[in-house]
């Protein structure tokens, strides 16, 4: 009698290899392999929006405050002090040359640390003195009145 060949005569020549299914939280071979607990994570095609997307997609761009600001504008930038054109008449006498310094003298304003503050002259009233400004900016109304009374501006 011929002994019989085939697969199902194979012998095993080594170890039998281990049961590698699945991998991650198995406790046999699948379960949940990997994929941690239950419920939508655990789905296939799960694929859930960023939740902090819609919280910044949610806040009102506000135009030209924080990120968005251009980076020319400059808080700290000195602010020039308004001065009303009654101050000044009232300051000084006719025919006098009106400047930043002289007003600090007068106590119109008072001085800044440093260098002498800037000044804008402002108000469109009927002046009757006749002044000479320099060293200082000046508002349109403030500058028909000024030459009005026949003062002129440098």
């Amino acid at each position: 009698m011929q002994k019989e060949s085939g697969l199902h005569t194979l012998k095993r020549t080594g170890k039998r290899s281990y049961r590698r299914v699945g991998r991650g939280q198995s406790s046999t071979r699948g379960k949940q392999s990997g994929r941690g607990g239950k419920g939508q994570t655990a789905r296939a095609g799960n694929k859930r929006r960023p939740e902090l997307r819609d919280i910044i997609k949610k806040i009102p761009k506000r135009r030209g405050y924080g990120k968005n600001r251009g980076r020319t504008v400059w808080n700290a930038r000195p602010r020039a002090i308004a001065i009303s054109l009654e101050r000044i008449e009232a300051a000084f006498e006719t025919g006098a040359e009106i400047t930043p310094k002289k007003l600090v003298e007068r106590g119109v304003i008072s001085a800044r640390k440093g260098a002498n503050p800037m000044v804008k002259i402002v108000g469109g009233d009927k002046i009757t003195k006749k002044f000479s400004i320099s060293g200082a900016t000046v508002s349109a109304g403030a500058k028909a009145a000024i030459e009005k009374a026949g003062g002129n501006i440098a």
